[in-house]
């Protein structure tokens, strides 16, 4: 497998993860990134790659910056340097946004969040059709994407269920079949399953699963560690904004390098 990583995005020491992919695998590609907050440094001269058909999983304890390295991928926050690329496209360079259309951004890189973010008002088959409708798809053609999609993610009998009349699990479903609606190349999980009960957990891994099997490209936030061992193609360790250790998930999660990632995993396997 082409690795995901290059050698700028590890700890000094680190031994996983030196060889960069061919340009052409990725669809994301970031390279020294950085961003604070109030004077703190949250990401730290991060470099990472997601090829195409690969999953990439980011593990660490909260407060890390994991979240904040997801979510200025689809810029929802503005790195302070580096530069990011999407498809082939510079979208932020050296603390500049450069990509001209942040809605088709968007349609590219669609986004699963942890607190669903459902329209309360709306019908899940209405939450799946909107951004369609919105994008300018036919409302006929964006009812029958909806419908298919809530199938996939077998949700095809609470179609005309409020946000308020399902559980968490049947509203991050839905919203995982709205992040699908627009096609596009990559989905980015921000800790999916944190605010569900071991059930809802389930159903909504069993959906990630089922993409996985068919080849989508993923970026994921999970603290659930056995998950990310069996689906994902890279794991990145990441502790204080820098990517600490990263390379297959037999060898992060089974075999890591560095103390901080056998400490991280220790207190992981103490608290299960």
């Amino acid at each position: 497998m082409t690795e995901p990583v290059t050698a700028a995005a590890q700890a000094p020491g680190t031994t996983t993860g030196t060889t960069a992919p061919r340009p052409t695998d990725a669809v994301i590609r970031i390279r020294d990134l950085g961003k604070s907050f109030d004077g703190r440094r949250v990401l730290d001269d991060v470099s990472l790659d997601v090829p195409r058909g690969r999953i990439v999983s980011i593990i660490g304890q909260s407060g890390g910056g994991k979240t904040t390295l997801l979510r200025c991928v689809n810029l929802l926050e503005r790195p302070d340097t580096g530069t990011i690329e999407v498809a082939g496209e510079t979208v932020h360079s050296d603390g500049r946004i450069v990509c001209r259309d942040l809605a088709r951004l968007r349609r590219t890189v669609g986004m699963v969040f942890q607190r669903f973010h459902l329209f309360p008002h709306l019908t899940a088959v209405e939450n799946v059709m909107l951004a369609q409708v919105k994008a300018g798809v036919p409302e006929r053609q964006a009812l029958e994407r909806a419908v298919v999609l809530l199938r996939r993610v077998g949700l095809a009998h609470r179609g005309l269920a409020h946000p308020d009349q399902m559980s968490g699990g049947e509203q991050q479903r839905v919203a995982i079949a709205r992040a699908l609606a627009l096609k596009p190349e990559v989905l980015l999980f921000d800790e999916p399953t944190s605010s569900l009960d071991p059930e809802a957990t389930r159903e909504v891994l069993w959906v990630m699963r089922e993409l996985a099997e068919e080849g989508m490209t993923m970026m994921l936030v999970t603290h659930e560690l056995p998950f990310a061992r069996e689906v994902s193609d890279w794991v990145a360790f990441v502790d204080g904004g820098r990517i600490i250790e990263a390379g297959p998930p037999a060898e992060v999660l089974g075999r890591p390098q560095q103390a901080r990632t056998r400490a991280f995993l220790t207190t992981y396997e103490s608290a299960e």
